[in-house]
């Protein structure tokens, strides 16, 4: 086994984000008319092709559909192979303490991590039973003291809900719902650089008061940008990288499946 080497604050860390995979416990789960699982796998396959250093592997919620630990185990044993640091976030669709019990003897779950010369603060913006999310004040409290404890680091703050209008009606009522206490902690401190999320099914990537706020693919099915209904687009699935940079810059891409088609079905259970 290679033990991939840790970045010092001089170098740049390579993050992948895996977003919305919706995986069920059966091998043949199928979300619209996708098979999630064999989705995720060729995502998978093409991160290992194009991405041979990664530093940190982050999934920004809903990594299950069903909320069962066979998918969650599913996840876990997919992932397994890149065998670097790798955190999990809930999102609406996930189990917490299903989630917390296939993640357990792991780091999976803990909310703080600095590589490179940059720290990433994992939030739960998860609220059991409920679609839209909110940053409980522990969650908050949280993001002050990781900013707090690290002000040499830049940092990128990361969560499952998406905290902006991102031009699709449907989706408006069921982002983050308490936005505005989010950046009244970031708009205090200037080494915060990025927010990522997932959430959207799509590319985001925009400035906010010199915070880049970014978004991401699901590894499954795409919602259509700019839909004013519920509609799946026709993008392949997909993931981000992120090539975080000792001065705090970000350069940053997505990369999508080529080989995979499928036909949307409206009919079958829906998101």
């Amino acid at each position: 086994m290679t033990v991939p080497s840790i970045p010092t604050t001089t170098d740049a860390a390579l993050l992948v984000q895996l977003s919305d995979s919706h995986l069920f416990a059966e091998d043949d789960g199928q979300l619209l008319g996708m098979n999630t699982r064999q989705s995720l796998r060729k995502v998978i396959e093409l991160v290992q092709r194009q991405q041979p250093d990664i530093d940190l592997l982050i999934a920004t919620g809903d990594l299950s559909q069903d909320g069962t630990l066979e998918s969650y185990q599913q996840f876990r044993a997919l992932t397994a192979g890149f065998e670097v640091p790798t955190r999990w976030i809930p999102g609406n669709h996930d189990e917490p303490r299903i989630m917390a019990e296939a993640a357990m003897g792991t780091a999976f779950l803990e909310p703080v991590v600095d590589v490179g010369n940059w720290r990433v603060t994992l939030l739960d913006s998860a609220v059991p039973g409920s679609v839209p999310g909110y940053l409980q004040e522990e969650q908050l409290e949280l993001l002050v003291r990781a900013l707090s404890e690290a002000p040499e680091r830049h940092h990128l703050v990361c969560f499952h809900h998406h905290p902006v209008p991102i031009g699709c009606a449907w989706m408006e009522p069921i982002g983050l719902r308490n936005p505005e206490a989010l950046f009244a902690v970031l708009d205090r401190f200037p080494q915060a650089r990025a927010v990522l999320w997932g959430h959207v099914h799509q590319e985001i990537d925009r400035p906010r008061n010199g915070v880049r706020l970014i978004a991401s693919p699901s590894t499954c099915i795409q919602f259509e940008p700019g839909s004013q209904d519920f509609k799946v687009g026709t993008q392949a699935p997909g993931y981000r990288w992120l090539k975080l940079l000792a001065n705090g810059d970000i350069e940053t891409g997505v990369e999508r499946v080529t080989d995979f088609e499928f036909d949307v079905d409206y009919g079958s259970d829906g998101y």
